[in-house]
C-alpha cells in the first residue's frame, strides 16, 4: 500500500475581530495555507463555504455542483480541492466529496492528529540522527 502525501501548513493569524461566517471561514482557510496571494477573490474561501452549505442540505457535493454554484470553470475548482483534499480536509470517494469526519471540527480534529503523527515520526528520526552524530539531548 502507497502512503498518499500529506501537506498541512499552518500560519499563525490573528483572528478575525469582526464574527462572521465568510471572515471566520477565510481565516481558517488561511491558517491552513489554502489561499494563496494569488487568491485575490478568495476562491478557496468560496469553495469551502459553498461546500459547507451544500452538504448541510445534502449528501451529494462533486466538483461540478460547486463550479456551477460558483459559476467559475471546474478546473479552477479542481485546483482549489486538490490543496484541500492534500491537506486531509476533505476527501473523494468516486465523483463525490466528502469533509473529513462530517464535520468542520472533527476534520480539524483529524488534521491535527495527522500532524502529530508526523512529529512523532520526525522525532523518531531526528534522536536516530542525533544518536549516530553523536549529538546529545540537552
Amino acid at each position: 500500500m502507497t502512503q498518499q502525501n500529506q501537506q498541512i501548513v499552518l500560519i499563525s493569524l490573528e483572528k478575525p475581530r469582526d464574527k462572521n461566517l465568510e471572515g471566520d471561514i477565510r481565516w481558517l482557510c488561511d491558517s491552513f495555507g489554502l489561499s494563496s496571494g494569488r487568491d485575490t477573490e478568495n476562491m478557496a474561501t468560496r469553495i469551502v463555504m459553498d461546500m459547507l452549505r451544500m452538504l448541510a442540505e445534502e449528501d451529494r457535493v462533486t466538483s461540478e455542483s460547486i463550479a456551477d454554484n460558483l459559476d467559475v470553470r471546474l478546473a479552477r475548482v479542481n485546483h482549489h480541492l486538490r490543496n484541500l483534499i492534500d491537506s486531509g480536509m476533505i476527501y473523494r470517494r468516486k465523483r463525490l466529496l466528502y469533509l473529513r469526519g462530517g464535520s468542520l471540527k472533527a476534520a480539524v480534529q483529524e488534521m491535527r492528529k495527522d500532524s502529530e503523527r508526523i512529529f512523532d515520526e520526525l522525532e523518531v528520526m531526528a534522536e536516530e540522527i542525533d544518536r549516530k552524530m553523536g549529538l546529545k539531548n540537552r
